[in-house]
């Protein structure tokens, strides 16, 4: 069992920055791999980056070169480093954990992109 709890969403005007973070119940770096998923209203639940636990890292086309994600040994966190926001990019954002054969995820942050 993992249990993920996600902070720092908010709301932004386009071309600002946030930072998503994870806390995981177990040692980030002994999880095989966690991503960040986010899901607009109305729309499907889509990958947005994701790192393996030797820590390999993807990202969707619509956020490369403007996402980054990293873990953070000292907090133990799973973190999302989001720059040049656009209006598009709003959305509930989730953690996600995948450890043992189980598939976990974190209750999600919402994150509002607007002028």
């Amino acid at each position: 069992q993992v249990q993920l709890v996600e902070s720092g969403g908010g709301e932004v005007q386009p071309g600002g920055s946030l930072r998503l973070s994870c806390a995981a119940s177990i040692s980030i770096f002994s999880i095989n791999y966690m991503g960040w998923y986010r899901q607009a209203p109305g729309k499907q639940r889509d990958l947005v980056a994701a790192i393996t636990r030797l820590g390999s890292t993807s990202y969707a086309d619509s956020v490369k070169g403007r996402f980054t994600i990293f873990r953070d040994s000292a907090k133990n966190t799973l973190s999302l480093q989001m720059n040049s926001l656009k209006p598009e990019d709003t959305a509930v954002y989730y953690c996600n954990a995948v450890f043992n054969g189980g598939k976990y995820w974190g209750q999600g942050t919402q994150v509002t992109v607007s002028s």
